[in-house]
């Protein structure tokens, strides 16, 4: 089984934690961070960057673990 790292697993959850939020705001138009923090300060522009960071630290993280190029290639 592998072990994640605490870097790893920060990035998951404020990935989730985001993914959570567009959620509740496509669905009742609610934006949770905004109404926490104000719309357009810098702690919700802030919080947004990081949580992007995250979103990306995961897709390379990701990108890292796949197997290189172990498929056959379709005829």
């Amino acid at each position: 089984m592998r072990t994640y790292s605490a870097l790893y697993w920060i990035a998951l959850i404020l990935t989730v934690i985001g993914g959570l939020v567009w959620g509740i705001v496509g669905l009742i138009n609610l934006n949770v961070v905004e109404t926490v923090f104000g719309a357009g300060s810098i702690v919700t522009r802030v919080i947004y960057v990081i949580v992007g960071l995250a979103a990306l630290y995961l897709i390379a993280a990701a990108l890292m673990e796949r197997p290189m190029d172990t498929a056959r290639p379709v005829v």
